[in-house]
């Protein structure tokens, strides 16, 4: 299954990654949306990324780089996390990480080949995620993307201005009955 669509590419990290995940997993803008409290150091990233080809049913994760097709340049990360093949799910996590890219639908590229690779090829049942209630462009990706809102977190992360809510969304696989 080749993981691209008419803009973007799905592809696995790399080592020479290491500038632009050092740059992101430190970048205290983005801290908010993961459990991130300190930075990280490029040999603890670099022993991450030996570890990154372990297979998602060993490591129970997928980080996937999103490139644009353009040029082959890293714009931006998407997870699969918290991977449960018992109950054959997984929660999803984006990034877009400059502002410039964002706005051009390269996260709704991303997430749709990511839901079709979830769906068909780890046959997945369903996939989640939590987005602030702050995050309208979040919100809209994934309600764009078929993510049906299903319940709201309240007072679920700790920021410096207080307590906020956390949204809970889920995107059933259509190929899957519910019972």
């Amino acid at each position: 299954m080749i993981l691209e669509s008419d803009h973007i590419a799905l592809r696995a990290l790399e080592p020479m990654d290491i500038g632009v995940l050092f740059d992101w997993e430190n970048d205290v803008r983005y801290w908010s949306l993961s459990t991130t409290l300190q930075p990280f150091s490029k040999h603890v990233l670099a022993k991450y990324l030996e570890n990154a080809t372990l297979d998602i049913y060993e490591a129970k994760q997928l980080r996937l780089v999103v490139d644009r097709k353009s040029d082959r340049k890293a714009i931006g990360l998407i997870d699969l996390f918290d991977f449960d093949p018992f109950h054959q799910r997984a929660g999803v996590g984006i990034l877009i990480a400059s502002e410039q890219e964002r706005g051009k639908g390269y996260a709704f590229e991303a997430l749709s080949l990511l839901v079709e690779y979830s769906f068909s090829h780890l046959q997945l049942k369903q996939l989640y995620c939590s987005v602030g209630t702050d995050n309208v462009a979040s919100r809209a990706l994934f309600e764009k993307s078929g993510f049906q809102l299903v319940g709201i977190k309240k007072a679920w992360v700790k920021t410096p201005q207080g307590w906020k809510d956390e949204l809970m969304f889920q995107l059933i696989n259509p190929n899957f009955e519910l019972k």
